[in-house]
């Protein structure tokens, strides 16, 4: 048995271990398992390496991936390269955060809890929310818990969805309510955007909530004003799909008096890093409170006085009992957490708008620039803030293909989830790109024409 050069045990530890078992080789532990499923002989591994070798093996395997360190992204569709102040790292870094699990014992958790308790009142300022939990997995399990909290709060079990969310996300929703008896109607698209029509013709006593994203998933703005009301006139709820980013120039989900709000956090100090981690974030009134998953961090005082954290609200199944548990997959993105807050304090009201307003006007410079070229086309006309669909004169996966050998990383290609755009391509701009940058792609794109 190869594995036992690397236990700490000699071999009369050993022996003495498998006598008292009854058993007098390692071998005769696996006796219960069929002959020809075991291995016969070693592993065919390589000869071993040193730490150099390793090092040097390890990073040409690095190297094979295309990053937004060496290559200029202009691809968003839900995960985003902006820029990360080095505050941030150097403050994650350390280990009492880097290291910290769940905050269970308060009186020893005091700056993790206290890191929530701010994440969490920036979230809502952010919002104009009331109140919002300690985070959640990612915008799509945000999205789910958020559907979950709404069908719980209305007792009714259908969910009205804008085919302009995130396709990703819808993904998600749809297998989770596969599982259990809610049901989800698709909204079609009209121009990009929410069919309008359809949404009032789709409303009715059994909803239980219209799910929306803005800016959608085509970077397009919804027009949400008096959707609420629509809502409410049933008895449903409105949840919003935010990008926590564009709503310091725009209006707050509060203003056109959203139930719930969710979204995606990783824009707000945590990198791309392939995919994840992420943070999702989950904000809502303060009288769904108790209907709201996860975990919610409160501030008290101490006997003395002093100012202090606790664990005020816990509503996963381990906490309380199941029956009344609002959910199980809760676990709140801590790390994540305080990088957004970190990120949010970092840049402040006016930094914020400042970024937002940088996304705003250079994705509206590249659009025009693009849509200017012949071949090119937008898709939908309306106001856009990050991202936008180009109809490009081909099929997008040769375009890319043809972008990344100048280090471009493209656009998403939109005919994997909406079969109708074909050679239609979504492209993101972020504050982090240059008018160089944006003018390199013009140039490439006129070039592949």
């Amino acid at each position: 048995m190869g594995g036992q050069h690397f236990l700490p045990l000699t071999q009369l530890e050993r022996q003495e271990m498998l006598g008292a078992m009854g058993a007098k080789s390692v071998a005769d532990l696996f006796q219960d398992i069929p002959g020809e499923i075991l291995l016969q002989g070693p592993l065919a591994l390589p000869p071993t390496l040193s730490e150099t070798e390793v090092f040097q093996h390890l990073s040409s395997l690095a190297a094979k991936n295309k990053n937004t360190r060496e290559y200029v992204s202009f691809l968003g569709a839900g995960v985003y390269d902006h820029f990360i102040p080095s505050v941030i790292r150097h403050i994650i870094g350390r280990t009492e955060f880097y290291t910290a699990y769940t905050p269970y014992q308060a009186e020893v958790s005091q700056g993790v809890l206290q890191s929530i308790f701010e994440y969490q009142t920036l979230i809502c300022q952010l919002t104009g929310m009331e109140v919002t939990n300690a985070s959640l997995y990612d915008g799509a399990t945000a999205l789910v818990e958020g559907a979950v909290m709404a069908c719980g709060i209305t007792r009714r079990s259908r969910v009205l969805l804008s085919r302009a969310v995130n396709p990703f996300y819808r993904q998600v929703l749809q297998s989770y309510f596969n599982g259990r008896s809610y049901k989800v109607e698709e909204i079609p698209l009209q121009s990009g955007k929410t069919d309008p029509d359809q949404l009032q013709h789709s409303l009715s006593e059994e909803t239980a909530a219209l799910i929306v994203q803005t800016p959608n998933f085509f970077g397009l703005l919804e027009d949400l004003q008096g959707v609420a009301d629509l809502l409410h006139e049933q008895g449903g709820l409105l949840l919003v799909v935010a990008d926590p980013l564009s709503l310091p120039i725009f209006k707050t989900p509060a203003e056109y008096d959203a139930d719930i709000v969710v979204g995606e956090g990783q824009a707000l100090g945590s990198p791309s890093s392939f995919g994840g981690p992420l943070l999702g974030f989950l904000a809502t009134r303060e009288k769904y409170l108790r209907k709201l998953p996860g975990r919610i961090v409160g501030e008290t005082v101490d006997i003395n006085g002093k100012r202090g954290f606790v664990l005020t609200l816990q509503t996963r199944e381990q906490h309380i009992r199941r029956e009344r548990a609002t959910s199980n997959i809760c676990t709140n993105q801590a790390l994540n957490a305080l990088a957004a807050a970190v990120y949010l304090v970092t840049l402040g009201p006016q930094g914020l708008r400042e970024v937002a307003g940088l996304c705003l006007q250079k994705a509206a410079y590249a659009r025009e620039k693009i849509n200017s070229l012949a071949g090119y086309a937008e898709a939908f006309p309306g106001t856009y803030f990050k991202e936008f669909p180009v109809c490009i004169p081909g099929e997008a996966p040769a375009l890319n293909k043809k972008l990344l050998q100048s280090r471009i990383i493209g656009g998403l290609d939109l005919s994997k989830f909406y079969p109708e755009l074909q050679n239609t391509m979504l492209l993101c701009v972020t504050e982090k790109r240059t008018c160089a940058e944006i003018d390199l792609l013009v140039q490439e794109l006129e070039a592949w024409r």
